[in-house]
């Protein structure tokens, strides 16, 4: 079976999820950053493998379920950071991040008898999932890390490695309230689209359709 990494901010306001502030408050991007964050570890703890690591910036939290390893991540950018968690693990690996709450067990549960690595791409020209039959943190380091063509670049880096890549779906990160609005679409009865929908029901008009498209 496959090790899951799971890497992540502690959901703490004006630490995480920065670009939805405006039209959101820090404090209620940071309740929508632990949202996206509970409902990934929920859908990792429902995942066959043989380990769930959290590769942690910060302290856990009462978000945190049972049966997951903590790592704290190490210093550096993120494709150092991304690269450490990697090094860390034997046998095959898939990492995701905590900005895509509408991800599901079945996109997660890998076969790598056929191929040698996964690949998520993200609609913003990033990616939201890296698999490895044999983890190798040189795959990682040195691409350029939140640009439009990070995804490229490191799906090229893979392939001039010699890999097989198989491709996962698209996926949409939760960066912006127009993003907030359109993954909560995916996964309604999910901790995310429920914290999103209180912010709603207690009168914030941040994700209503004008605000959202300023941003």
């Amino acid at each position: 079976m496959t090790t899951l990494l799971v890497i992540a901010k502690e959901p703490r306001p004006g630490r995480v999820k920065t670009r939805l502030t405006p039209p959101f408050t820090p404090e209620e991007a940071a309740s929508l950053a632990e949202a996206s964050l509970r409902d990934t570890l929920e859908t990792v703890a429902a995942t066959p493998a043989t380990r769930r690591v959290l590769v942690l910036e910060g302290e856990p939290g009462p978000w945190l379920p049972p049966g997951f390893e903590v790592v704290r991540q190490c210093g550096g950018g993120l494709d150092e950071r991304l690269a450490h968690a990697f090094a860390g693990c034997t046998g095959p690996t898939l990492l995701i991040g905590m900005d895509t709450p509408q991800v599901t067990p079945a996109l997660l549960t890998t076969d790598f008898t056929a191929t040698d690595a996964y690949f998520g791409p993200a609609e913003d020209g990033g990616f939201w999932a890296l698999g490895l039959a044999t983890p190798d943190p040189t795959l990682l380091r040195g691409v350029p890390m939140s640009t439009p063509v990070t995804g490229a670049v490191q799906r090229q880096r893979l392939v001039a490695a010699g890999l097989r890549v198989r491709d996962l779906p698209h996926l949409r990160d939760v960066d912006t309230a127009a993003d907030a609005e359109a993954v909560a679409r995916f996964v309604p009865q999910g901790h995310f689209a429920t914290r999103l929908a209180s912010f709603r029901g207690a009168g914030n008009c941040a994700t209503s359709p004008h605000r959202a498209a300023a941003t």
